[in-house]
């Protein structure tokens, strides 16, 4: 019979940094995946522990009421009263004004081991805030829901930065948020007073169904675990006119548009017997986001074994056959001057042809390899 392991996350044992809380102004960072074991929320525990002196919102807000991409303003808190700051809004930075409001800053928010996560970077740019101002940062730590063992997609080449890649990250990172600023402190080369609350039961090789911990959505579009494991591929075609399957009850798993047909895509995918994967010819109406209200053709993107398949490399087949069968029709989106396919790749190779899939991930197996080696010094587990 299957036991899941008891893990706690950093919040579950809070009590064992007292000595870096009590009497301070704490500032916490964080969403409603911040919650203890028991599902009592971070900012419950600290506040009625310590006291907080502010909130900080990245993107989806405190409290999750925010859509993708929905900007964040300074608001009260209705439930505690406190300001909550946003790093989410006019700017991603930190202002003198929320770096005074605190002594020390406390991370809490579960990311999902990807490149692509604004989460990273809001913790990223809250420790250059931090170390520039002399304030001390404790980063509660979270499982790698998709776990820590693999590493692996594209490395980003510095050219297509933004704020949802940077730092030369691979796709799937294999670390924990912990280990990450960790990480990141050592890469930015900051003179940075980090602590990080460990996770206890917790091994690289668990994804969050082999531990006991409760699923909360780290983001209003990630409703559970076979999503994230998706979302490592698909995540790409935000940066294209299909539908990533957002406005659906299976976002990042079904893939589509009206003008894609879905049988032939079915089986072309099929056909290249990628491991781990299965392809399934589906049809759906998204009720908000691209495509609103019209039914589009594709497929659903099913993980038939997780340690098999590589999520990463399906999702960029998939988006280069249906360039090949429907290239008249494919669109690239831009949110800015950089197309939005070089931000989630990392690199403009795929888009302008110059690299196709597997082309492009053999040219990245050895940076990829080359971080999860740069990394281990950083490991905790």
């Amino acid at each position: 019979m299957f036991r899941p392991a008891h893990v706690l996350s950093g919040i579950d044992q809070i009590h064992c940094n007292d000595h870096l809380l009590s009497g301070r102004r704490i500032g916490l960072m964080t969403n409603p995946t911040g919650i203890n074991h028991a599902l009592v929320s971070t900012i419950d525990i600290l506040h009625s522990r310590y006291g907080l002196a502010a909130l900080y919102a990245c993107e989806h807000g405190v409290r999750g009421d925010r859509q993708a991409g929905e900007k964040v303003g300074t608001y009260q808190d209705p439930q505690t009263g406190l300001t909550v700051y946003s790093t989410y809004g006019a700017s991603h930075r930190m202002t003198a004004e929320m770096v005074d409001a605190f002594d020390i800053l406390v991370f809490d928010i579960q990311d999902v081991g990807l490149r692509f996560y604004t989460y990273l970077y809001s913790l990223a740019y809250a420790m250059e805030a931090c170390a520039q101002a002399g304030k001390p940062i404790l980063v509660l730590d979270r499982v790698n829901p998709i776990g820590g063992h693999r590493v692996g997609g594209t490395i980003l080449d510095l050219k297509t930065a933004s704020f949802v890649g940077d730092y030369e990250l691979p796709t799937r990172t294999g670390l924990t948020i912990g280990e990450y600023a960790r990480y990141i402190k050592d890469y930015l080369k900051l003179d940075l007073d980090l602590t990080v609350a460990p996770l206890s039961g917790w091994q690289r090789q668990f994804y969050l169904d082999d531990t006991d911990l409760p699923w909360v959505a780290p983001s209003p579009n990630c409703p559970d675990l076979a999503c994230a494991l998706c979302y490592i591929g698909t995540c790409i075609f935000e940066g294209v006119n299909l539908s990533e399957g957002r406005g659906t009850t299976q976002p990042f798993q079904l893939i589509g548009a009206p003008f894609v047909d879905a049988r032939a895509l079915e089986q072309r995918m099929n056909a290249l017997g990628l491991h781990g994967v299965h392809f399934r010819q589906a049809h759906f109406q998204p009720t908000f986001s691209k495509h609103q209200g019209t039914l589009c053709h594709g497929v659903q993107l099913h993980i038939t074994d997780r340690e098999q398949a590589d999520s990463f490399f399906a999702g960029l087949k998939l988006l280069e056959v249906i360039r090949d069968m429907h290239g008249e029709h494919l669109e690239y989106i831009s949110w800015d001057e950089i197309p939005s396919l070089d931000k989630l790749l990392g690199t403009d190779a795929f888009r302008t042809g110059r690299m196709g899939a597997d082309e492009l991930l053999a040219h990245h197996q050895p940076g990829v390899a080359a971080f999860r080696e740069a990394s281990r010094p950083f490991w905790l587990y």
